[in-house]
């Protein structure tokens, strides 16, 4: 191999990755309010990124490490600086892309005002709404006489305020005193876009909860005599990693609610404040909150929080809005009948949200009420918050059903979630597994037994994605419904691992993660080079979330060196260069951001024309691959193996919205002379035909 460097930094990738998202906020053609929503995106995805991976590469230059193996050759502070030094360069930009969206916005007749360009006719209803709805929820903090600072919640957005003392009316207490400094926090129970009346002229007009709050600052500080007030917004990260502790006395459920609730105390990994903030009171701040220059820094603009913009109100304006899809039947699969009977003579394969994820749903609701249905076992990671899975599981124990449920508590950010839902389910008589000693249970599976005369039959399905209407609205997943014998034969043995988890079984058609995924993925891209030394067809089609796991990129780099043509369709994270002479010629690589979340996994293996084609929970990443009990399953109908390699080509011919994956991590479209196929539009309307 010729590169002196063969992989792209992680932490740098992923950052790319959010650049993506943000490159649909300046795209033209993507309907006005969806451009704001796409902020939001891009601003919640970098929350989460200081949450835990900035916290990561922190904790390593804490500890006085390099980090450089884990970090693949680079120093762990230098990484921070880069990572900081591209942050401040793309939330620059964002902001620049807020001004222009809202300049089109005015075109439309729609207006963000700000508190000092609030008009007479507002201002009863501002002072109003202030007093009837965002009073009450305000807290305020007075910081000067504080012996304690007080603790800046992770999640929150503050406004710093700087109150400038009139000396000729100062009050007794604050003789010799010059200026007050207090921290209001915005309150998230009250939607951060206030929408006003209408004018005369019909146009519409919004106002942020912080301008609302700015706009009060009397009826907040009456009682000072201050003849001029500030307030700038400031905003902390914290790290997200959770402590579990290991007091044998608790029950696994007390120890993940501790540690969330444990979180909320974690060290900060970002002071984001709004750069025109006053010096002095970013100096008294900082002082306060022992923030130095060891920390990330970083200046932003008036507002932070952006990840509200995913919630703009639309204002009736639909055409400034995605048009919705009517989500499609799955051909052959009779959402009104049994889909027991359906899947009991041939597979089916369900891709969200292009199709209906009610088929789901409705595979549960029958197996609760079936009097034939005996166990119901499943595995469950993101829960809507309003779970009709839930719902349905909860109902077969009612019922009688065996019901188990692995749940996985530490599914981050959800942890609390699913801590009400394992509460919920167990007070009804379902059978919680709470995971496996040091793995996450990542698979997305459930199987059910059933008696048909006299002996057991089974039914199931497996997924690329959670089991979770809300998610699934706007997540890509693939979903098999199989009552495959030799299949469901290996997913039983998947739940007896959960409870018997000391004992590694031996699957003879899936590929399950820990033991068997990085062996398994390693013979199969060896097949594929033995194949194309032997002059047999020989190539790899990949589409997953990310790819950052150096020996499988190492694999595929072989794999290239041989000849073999690999195709890669990766979302987020790719560390993986393609293209490099003597290195990686032989493979190209494409990344998707559009409407929907491309989340789907699937590998394809061309097998010497033989496709073996698999779906899976399962990324190639280090976590995926070692840490987490995942599932890669085989298609083995041919009309289903024929879709998921149609949907694969649709996808990888993508000239619209996919960006290509190079060493210089420019994100530039793909662009030929190919009739225009914009995959998601293009996915729609190819599962229309086929109900044709």
């Amino acid at each position: 191999m010729k590169n002196k460097f063969k992989y792209i930094n992680r932490e740098i990738s992923w950052l790319q990755f959010n650049a993506r998202v943000l490159q649909e906020a300046t795209d033209e053609n993507v309907p006005l309010l969806e451009r704001l929503r796409f902020i939001g995106i891009f601003s919640n995805n970098l929350d989460e990124f200081f949450r835990v991976r900035y916290a990561t590469v922190q904790r390593i230059v804490f500890a006085g490490k390099s980090g450089k193996r884990a970090l693949y050759g680079m120093e762990a502070r230098l990484l921070l600086e880069q990572i900081t030094n591209i942050v401040i360069e793309q939330q620059s930009e964002s902001l620049e892309i807020i001004r222009e969206i809202q300049l089109k916005l005015e075109d439309n007749g729609i207006f963000i005002i700000k508190e000092h360009q609030v008009s007479e006719n507002q201002e009863e209803f501002i002072k109003n709404y202030f007093t009837e709805v965002v009073s009450p929820a305000l807290m305020t903090f007075m910081l000067d006489d504080l012996e304690q600072f007080p603790h800046l919640k992770d999640k929150a957005a503050y406004l710093a305020v700087k109150l400038t003392l009139d000396q000729n009316h100062v009050d007794y207490d604050d003789e010799g005193k010059e200026k007050l400094f207090a921290l209001i926090e915005i309150p998230d129970s009250i939607d951060r876009f206030v929408v006003l009346p209408k004018d005369n002229q019909g146009r519409e007009y919004i106002i942020l909860l912080d301008d609302l709050i700015r706009y009060c600052m009397d009826q907040i500080f009456s009682i000072f005599n201050y003849k001029e007030a500030s307030a700038h917004m400031i905003k902390i990260t914290r790290d997200a990693a959770l402590d579990i502790d290991n007091d044998f006395k608790k029950s696994f459920i007390e120890k993940i609610s501790k540690s969330v609730y444990l979180r909320r105390e974690g060290d900060p990994v970002r002071f984001v404040y709004d750069k025109k903030i006053d010096p002095d009171t970013l100096v008294f701040l900082m002082n306060k909150m022992q923030i130095d220059d060891t920390d990330s820094i970083i200046p932003g603009g008036r507002y932070h929080n952006r990840r509200d913009y995913m919630k703009f109100p639309s204002l009736g304006h639909k055409e400034l809005t995605y048009n919705p899809i009517k989500p499609l039947p799955v051909k052959g699969l009779d959402i009104n009948g049994s889909i027991f009977k359906n899947i009991a003579n041939k597979d089916f394969l369900l891709y969200a949200p292009y199709q209906s994820f009610s088929y789901i749903i409705k595979f549960l609701r029958e197996a609760a009420l079936d009097p034939k249905v005996k166990t119901i076992k499943i595995t469950i990671y993101r829960l809507s918050s309003v779970s009709h899975i839930a719902s349905s599981l909860i109902n077969a124990a009612k019922n009688g059903k065996e019901v188990t449920v692995q749940i996985e508590l530490q599914a981050r950010f959800d942890e609390a979630n699913n801590i009400e839902y394992a509460e919920a389910l167990q007070e009804e008589g379902v059978k919680l597994i709470f995971g496996v000693p040091g793995l996450k249970v990542h698979c997305k599976t459930c199987l059910i037994e059933r008696l048909e005369a006299g002996k057991t039959k089974r039914y199931g399905f497996i997924s690329t994605g959670n089991f979770n209407e809300s998610t699934a609205k706007v997540y890509t997943d693939y979903t098999l419904f199989t009552s495959n014998v030799s299949i469901l034969k290996d997913l039983n043995k998947v739940f007896n691992f959960f409870e018997i988890n000391y004992k590694v079984n031996s699957y003879k058609h899936l590929i399950v993660s820990p033991h068997y995924s990085r062996k398994k993925f390693s013979q199969l891209i060896a097949r594929e080079i033995e194949n194309k030394k032997e002059g047999k067809v020989a190539y790899i089609r990949i589409k997953v979330n990310s790819i950052t796991d150096y020996s499988m990129i190492d694999k595929l780099y072989e794999a290239s060196n041989a000849g073999v043509q690999i195709d890669l369709i990766v979302r987020g994270m790719c560390c993986l260069i393609p293209g490099q002479s003597g290195m990686s010629e032989n493979i190209k690589a494409i990344s998707i951001v559009d409407k929907f979340l491309e989340h789907p996994r699937m590998y394809i293996f061309a097998n010497g024309g033989d496709n073996k084609v698999f779906i899976s929970s399962s990324d190639w990443m280090r976590r995926n691959l070692d840490r987490r009990v995942e599932v890669t399953c085989p298609i083995f109908d041919e009309e289903i193996k024929s879709q998921i390699i149609d949907t694969f080509d649709i996808c990888w011919t993508d000239n619209v919205k996919a960006r290509v994956l190079n060493e210089k991590q420019d994100n530039t479209y793909v662009v030929n002379d190919q009739p225009k196929n914009r995959s998601q539009v293009s996915m729609y309307n190819y599962y229309k035909d086929r109900l044709g």
